[in-house]
């Protein structure tokens, strides 16, 4: 077996096999675990920046295997996969390092940690999924991997929100499953190709296709949070801040995202999609999610469940940027996958740097908390920033392409919708920003909450350091976009690939 074959399945092994190990390991091994974790991580990360490389230039990385007749299971590398596999590791990084200092001492570490690695392993799994087969086997995977995580409290509370994204995510599941055994028997392949693969067969079943789409839509629509199918995620946000952070920016949501990008593009192919007239309708449902969630983000007073709104409202972005016909609304909705990742993460860590080290859950007890904790409100406001659109963040880039893309398009109501987004957007941050600069505290802050020693850095330093380097990120993929191996470099290789085949 070559490495170009190896190197796929050595992505996802660095992570699954650290899960399997960990979970036999007692509660009393904190440093062995602590040890595998990272060094299961940078494993990871190091292999993905050896395919990036390859990619870059050329190379293929391809391992299937017969699972049955004329069904196979594939990982392959492409420009779309390897700028989901590459958030997905680096961010894993981060969330590892960040959850080790905010699950210090607490129960069931091994556990926690065991189904936190089997989480990526499935992301990474979704990255690379070279067919329709291998990506439902992930996709549910994720949804098994997750609910644990979910649950970990244990609280009546936590068990009642697993028991909704259980629901939720397992009939999202059956929907994707039943779509894709649909066109297995009608084409007699579901491989992902450039252009797509249901050409041949339009003229046939123009009928069938149309349902075949609105139930594959429809089961990635589920962890994509489109509306109506978003109610499991602000629900969810009873999950300890890691699992948040996790859920929210690499793995779940995204990869219902993903998975309709995919469809779109390397199933139906985005001309077919065109020709049957479902991007219209999807446009829509992504524009109505935008507004939907920052209108009901504006109204939460819990600074988690405004953020999970704020992400059923951003993630819709990359739906649209897929609809919006054309290389510029591509590279828009494609990039987002990126940017969304690293702005909405640092958002997460500073809300449970917040929560653990001042005890603060709701938006109104913001007041004076960047005097108190500046380095981790000065990446909050970043990020917060970058999702407005502000330049040169990350956000500014995709709100941009996705943007000119629609007035190449004809698309105008496209741009009413972002500039109608980013007032929105502002709305339900910008008085955020000003009460933890501008505003001052009354009375004393919870300090040491849970025990947590201080220290002489405003947290936990295992807490402060992940939110400081993906803020910088943020910042960095904006102000350095046009630079080589940029998340728009790679985003506008995926598009030149679909529209100058």
């Amino acid at each position: 077996m070559t490495w170009n074959a190896i190197a796929p399945l050595a992505v996802l092994a660095s992570s699954l096999l650290t899960g399997l190990v960990i979970f036999f390991l007692a509660e009393q091994r904190h440093g062995l675990r602590t040890a595998l974790n990272l060094g299961g991580a940078v494993v990871k990360l190091a292999i993905v920046v050896a395919m990036l490389w390859g990619v870059w230039h050329g190379e293929s990385y391809e391992l299937r295997f017969a699972l049955l007749a004329g069904v196979d299971f594939v990982l392959r590398s492409d420009s779309l996969a390897m700028l989901f596999v590459t958030l997905s590791a680096l961010l894993w990084l981060c969330t590892t390092l960040y959850a080790v200092g905010y699950l210090e001492g607490s129960p069931h570490r091994s556990r926690f940690f065991g189904f936190f690695s089997l989480c990526v392993a499935s992301t990474v799994g979704i990255a690379l999924a070279g067919n329709l087969i291998t990506f439902v086997f992930f996709y549910e995977m994720l949804t098994l991997t997750t609910y644990p995580l979910v649950v970990h409290r244990g609280t009546e509370k936590a068990l009642r929100a697993g028991n909704v994204y259980l629901a939720y995510t397992l009939g999202g599941g059956t929907l994707l499953l039943a779509g894709t055994a649909w066109l297995y028997g009608l084409l007699g392949t579901v491989d992902f190709a450039y252009g797509g693969v249901v050409a041949p067969i339009v003229a046939s079943h123009p009928g069938a296709l149309l349902a075949i789409f609105a139930l594959l839509v429809a089961g990635l629509g589920v962890k994509a949070g489109l509306v109506p199918l978003h109610t499991w995620l602000p629900i969810a946000m009873v999950a300890p801040a890691p699992v948040s952070a996790l859920l929210h920016a690499v793995a779940v949501v995204k990869a219902g995202a993903f998975g309709i990008v995919r469809v779109l593009y390397d199933v139906y192919g985005i001309e077919t999609a065109a020709d049957l007239g479902l991007l219209g309708p999807l446009a829509i449902i992504a524009a109505v999610t935008i507004l939907y969630g920052s209108l009901r983000a504006l109204t939460q007073v819990e600074l988690k469940r405004r953020l999970a709104y704020s992400t059923v409202s951003q993630v819709s972005y990359i739906v649209l940027g897929a609809c919006v016909f054309g290389p510029l609304g591509t590279i828009g909705g494609t990039v987002h996958l990126v940017h969304q990742g690293i702005m909405k993460i640092t958002l997460f860590f500073c809300a449970g740097n917040l929560a653990e080290t001042l005890g603060v859950h709701r938006v109104d007890e913001l007041d004076g908390a960047g005097r108190r904790m500046p380095w981790t409100m000065g990446a909050f406001t970043l990020a917060a920033l970058g999702m407005i659109g502000l330049p040169p963040l990350a956000g500014f880039v995709t709100k941009w392409y996705l943007g000119v893309g629609a007035a190449t398009a004809g698309m105008h109501w496209v741009i009413a919708v972002l500039m109608a987004s980013s007032v929105l957007n502002a709305a339900y941050f910008l008085p955020l920003i000003y009460a933890t600069w501008f505003k001052t505290r009354r009375g004393p802050w919870r300090e040491q909450m849970g025990g947590r020693e201080q220290t002489r850095f405003e947290t936990d330093w295992r807490l402060l350091f992940p939110p400081l380097v993906t803020a910088a990120f943020a910042l960095g993929a904006g102000a350095l976009a046009a630079a080589p191996f940029s998340p728009l470099s790679w985003a506008t290789l995926f598009a030149a690939r679909e529209y100058l085949r």
